[in-house]
């Protein structure tokens, strides 16, 4: 299609074919192409050229003497306005002199070249989109296998994946996420996410209304992540170790409100550190209230938590990322326990709260991630026949290098330490902790669609079903593949 080709320069191309004042039998046919690009009119056909049409040569003797003969490959036609008069003067006078004028139809030709030409150059119009388009589909899912190799093998109990159980090896879908999301208008974006493993819910279904167009202030809505930590808001499809730490279980998702601020260009650098394991964006700051029982849980105590988050990425000359945080909440939190052993627990709830920090050096191609955090919350007694307030600290460091010049994909091998002591409210009886673990792996990202993980995670930790203390390494395997 010719875009923007000069009309003018085709009212002086035709003028000048059609008064050249010759008779035809002595005129030889060109056949003429416009370059869509260069809009330079040329005699043969070649990239980016279109057929105009086939026209009769004008002799020299007719040429202007003020124009450069064209050249036998192109021709850069005149496109002045007095150029234009000019050869209309002399068609009139060709024509009352009795010289031989062009046949209407090559009239009628340029006619429909001008109007063709008008036509590609004007601006068509943008079609918005349907709100169904604007919606998008993705997903993954993890499929584990795991195989304890010696130690304590008859006491491990790993309440974060069934397939690393006692003295056994076993097979597992972790997760099976799908998630619907997309920008309904400019000003409100949703997302909806389902889990459809073992027992399949609901994940997150909110919704967020921005105030203004580039998004930087928000409103979120629904069920989704509380804004506390920072591995607690990095998908598990973004996460090397394979599970959380315990120290930093404390919140997940929950239904709410929640404040959001993320400028423009804190919104690029968490777009950029997303491909590095980055979280996304949480809001810059963040601050809001929310249930506190959980996902898919109603609040037990007629009061709410509260939490807030700030944070922020930096990027140096050489574009090395490094991001820093703090954040913290406070509220009462009702736990699950056995009726029948548990004697004495608050109808209130008992306090919860915490204050966290984290720091992320992004690989590039080393890279470094921290998180520690402090509080009180629910805890089983020593006696195991209460649930009182306890105090409890805890996080990891994680080490990690991204190599890309692997053959077959990237890889990313790590290690990581964690350690924790305090308990384990979202399970029941908030049962007591003590970890110590340590994990070396290896991410093996083979394409955008399937990463293989492999672990050996040497265990420290408490049997929280029966309170007592283990030692194993386990051996295990995670395939994700990824559809988006």
């Amino acid at each position: 299609m010719i875009e923007r080709f000069n009309t003018t320069t085709i009212c002086s191309l035709g003028l000048v074919l059609v008064t050249s004042g010759f008779s035809p039998a002595d005129a030889q046919e060109l056949i003429l192409y416009v370059d869509t690009v260069t809009k330079q009119v040329y005699t043969e056909a070649g990239k980016n050229r279109i057929k105009l049409g086939t026209f009769q040569q004008v002799p020299e003797s007719f040429s202007s003497p003020s124009r450069s003969s064209p050249d036998t490959e192109s021709a850069q036609l005149p496109a002045s306005d007095e150029e234009t008069d000019l050869a209309q003067g002399e068609a009139k006078s060709r024509e009352h002199s009795g010289q031989h004028v062009a046949k209407p139809d090559m009239r009628k030709k340029q006619e429909e070249i001008v109007a063709y030409s008008n036509e590609s150059s004007l601006p068509k119009p943008k079609e918005e989109k349907k709100w169904y388009e604007r919606i998008g589909i993705k997903g993954y899912t993890q499929f584990r296998y795991g195989k304890s190799l010696w130690g304590d093998h008859d006491d491990v109990s790993y309440w974060q994946d069934k397939s690393a159980g006692p003295d056994k090896s076993s097979f597992l879908i972790k997760r099976a996420r799908l998630a619907l999301s997309g920008d309904i208008t400019d000003h409100l974006y949703f997302y909806l996410q389902a889990d459809l493993a073992s027992s399949p819910h609901l994940k997150d279904a909110y919704g967020d209304i921005s105030f203004d167009k580039d998004k930087e202030y928000r409103i979120r809505f629904g069920q989704s992540k509380v804004p506390f930590g920072f591995e607690g808001l990095q998908s598990s499809s973004e996460r090397l170790a394979l599970d959380r730490t315990d120290a930093m279980d404390c919140c997940d998702r929950d239904m709410g409100a929640f404040f959001l601020w993320t400028p423009t260009h804190v919104q690029k650098l968490f777009k950029a550190a997303k491909h590095l394991k980055g979280t996304g964006d949480y809001g810059m700051f963040a601050f809001g209230a929310y249930g506190g029982q959980g996902p898919n849980n109603v609040d037990l105590n007629n009061g709410v938590h509260f939490a807030g988050r700030f944070t922020y990425p930096f990027q140096f000359g050489n574009g090395q990322l490094i991001e820093a945080g703090i954040q913290a909440y406070h509220g009462r939190f009702v736990p699950k326990f056995d009726k029948t052993r548990i004697t004495d627990v608050p109808e209130r709830g008992i306090k919860d709260e915490r204050i966290g920090l984290h720091a992320v050096l992004y690989p590039q191609p080393f890279g470094l991630q921290a998180e520690w955090n402090w509080g009180n919350g629910p805890s089983l007694s020593d006696n195991r026949k209460t649930i009182t307030n306890a105090s409890l600290n805890g996080g990891y460091v994680q080490a990690m290098y991204k190599y890309d010049g692997f053959r077959w994909g990237t890889l990313l091998p790590f290690v990581k330490w964690q350690r924790y002591n305090g308990a384990l409210k979202f399970q029941d009886n908030a049962p007591q902790d003590r970890v110590r673990d340590w994990e070396f792996g290896v991410e093996w990202q083979i394409s955008p669609a399937v990463e293989l993980t492999t672990v050996y995670h040497m265990m420290n930790r408490t049997d929280i079903k029966h309170n007592g203390q283990y030692k194993a390494d386990v051996l295990r395997f995670q395939v994700q593949w990824n559809y988006f």
